[in-house]
């Protein structure tokens, strides 16, 4: 089946062609009116809650919940889909708790939030910090998608070719956001989000009706499919097992996804390119709707890759768990199908790593050059400058990590990007949002003290050392027995916010506090700040 697959790559190759040409063309355009910062990193402030609930969603439904969670579904069934159900529930968290107050708060970046109240210097710089740390994560799981899925269209199955897949991505990806800034790259995500659920549905629609529109005689399908022991895909415990570890583990990184979500730098910044806090609003409810219509549209196609080609040949074929929903798409509808939704699949990832790579840029360039070290008065125009060449750095180290970690399950570096995240970003986000005495040493004890407790239990669990699946399976390093860390960190990460504040003699601005408050919860004073 592969091999026939493989043998039609050139309209694979066509397909993606067509596709990257259209968005370059889409790009160029967009660009043209990139004339200030607001420009560049908030597209202007031009989109309507529609539009950005559409980009948002092309944002948030990468290379990890296309081919990652369909492939989680397919081989572990039940477990698998409760990656679904962690991403989606997070929306609720963004939109109750984050959304709107973000938006009437900041300018461009998670930054402008924290640092309103708080001493500028260094709390922008620890705010930088995390943004990178995450955002360098979540490439790593996008360009190692790229890597994986298209090796499995070409056929391309050494390293070096995988090497270079990869590095084309990163210099599409780099030119994209050189040339478009949020605005090309919102554009990009909004054409994508479209093609990957129409593409998603038709799919589904398809695979409903050769079972007669019947789920639970699909689901018995793909047990029969299967064979021994493939009742397992329908009960929980398949991936995880059932021991007390396990069930631990599953927690934790259910507190990840659900909590990280609404601490996503790339997400975070999404919100300022509305015009106003009601349609911030508004983007996040129209975002639910298409990321849960979405994540149900998985499921189906999870246990139709199972029943169609079964989990054993799945884990079997290049790109492994990830090649569930090409493999499916050519088993339905032939190469042209194949054809389509492998370009969609790569379109996602070079939207997703696009606007990861904006984010980390303005952070880089708004946080630090513009407020750290140039005291906030820049030069007119080096802001933007300095962000382009940040895209640059940020490529190729993208490409060089890519390449390094090529072959690692995308689900799981996505997840460790939200433990990050969650426990880096999120605490220090609520308390400057919600407590008045929150200081700046809370702060900075809160950032660093989460992102540290998050990396270095990262680096002594036995995803890294001490098993078979392992990065490195040799050697043997690993103490902590989960393999994500949020039910540790993230709780940690909000004690050291609390001590920090309690132990710091000094006070914060009470005025600043009770505008922060007035400005979060009502958004006046908000259009003033944009314009300066």
């Amino acid at each position: 089946m592969i091999a026939s697959m493989q043998s039609n790559s050139w309209i694979n190759i066509l397909i993606f062609a067509l596709f990257v040409a259209i968005t370059l063309i889409i790009v160029f355009r967009a660009s043209r009116n990139n004339k200030t910062a607001a420009d560049y990193y908030a597209a202007g402030r031009s989109f309507t809650g529609s539009q950005n609930g559409t980009a948002i969603a092309g944002d948030y439904l990468s290379a990890a919940s296309f081919l990652g969670i369909t492939g989680a579904i397919a081989v572990n069934g039940y477990d698998g889909f409760l990656y679904s159900i962690g991403f989606l529930v997070a929306w609720l968290v963004a939109l109750l708790l984050v959304a709107e107050l973000l938006r009437n708060t900041g300018k461009f970046t998670m930054a402008d939030v924290l640092s309103f109240r708080l001493r500028q210097r260094p709390v922008r710089i620890a705010a930088a910090i995390s943004t990178l740390v995450v955002c360098f994560f979540y490439l790593l799981a996008q360009m190692n998608g790229a890597g994986a899925l298209v090796s499995l269209l070409l056929g391309i199955g050494d390293k070096t070719g995988q090497a270079l897949v990869i590095t084309v991505v990163g210099a599409l990806m780099i030119v994209y956001v050189l040339i478009g800034g949020m605005k090309g790259t919102t554009w990009v995500q909004i054409i994508k989000a479209a093609l990957l659920i129409a593409g998603a549905a038709v799919m589904t629609v398809w695979v409903l009706s050769l079972h007669g529109f019947n789920l639970s005689g699909l689901m018995d399908a793909a047990v029969a499919k299967a064979g021994a022991g493939g009742e397992a895909l329908l009960n929980p415990g398949k991936q995880y097992g059932a021991t007390g570890t396990s069930k631990l583990d599953f927690v934790s990184l259910g507190l990840a996804l659900v909590l990280g979500t609404a601490a996503l730098p790339h997400v975070l910044m999404r919100f300022y390119t509305v015009p106003t806090a009601k349609e911030a609003r508004k983007s996040v409810v129209w975002s639910i709707w298409l990321i849960g219509i979405f994540y149900l549209f998985t499921l189906v196609l999870g246990y139709g890759a199972a029943a169609l080609i079964g989990p054993k040949d799945i884990a079997a074929a290049p790109g492994g768990v990830n090649s569930a929903a090409p493999l499916l798409a050519f088993a339905l509808g032939g190469p042209v199908l194949l054809g389509f939704i492998a370009a969609v699949a790569f379109a996602t990832i070079l939207a997703v790593v696009a606007g990861l790579t904006i984010t980390a840029a303005a952070s880089f360039s708004h946080d630090i050059y513009s407020s750290v070290l140039k005291k906030g008065k820049p030069e007119p125009g080096s802001e933007v400058k300095v962000a382009r060449l940040t895209v640059v750095v940020i490529g190729v180290v993208a490409i060089i990590g890519g390449i390094g970690t090529n072959g690692q399950n995308v689900a799981f570096l996505v997840a460790l990007a939200f433990a990050v995240a969650a426990s880096a970003n999120l605490p220090t986000i609520l308390y400057s949002l919600f407590w008045k005495r929150f200081t700046t040493r809370g702060a900075l004890w809160s950032i660093y003290g989460g992102l540290f407790a998050a990396i270095v239990l990262i680096v002594f669990s036995p995803v890294v050392s001490g098993n078979a699946k392992a990065m490195f399976p040799e050697a043997n390093f690993s103490w902590f027995p989960l393999s994500n860390p949020g039910i540790i960190s993230i709780p940690f990460a909000f004690f050291l916010g609390w001590l920090g504040t309690m132990t710091d003699r000094r006070k914060e601005d009470s005025m600043k506090q009770a505008e922060m408050e007035v400005r979060s919860l009502t958004g006046l004073g908000a259009e003033k700040a944009s314009h300066h």
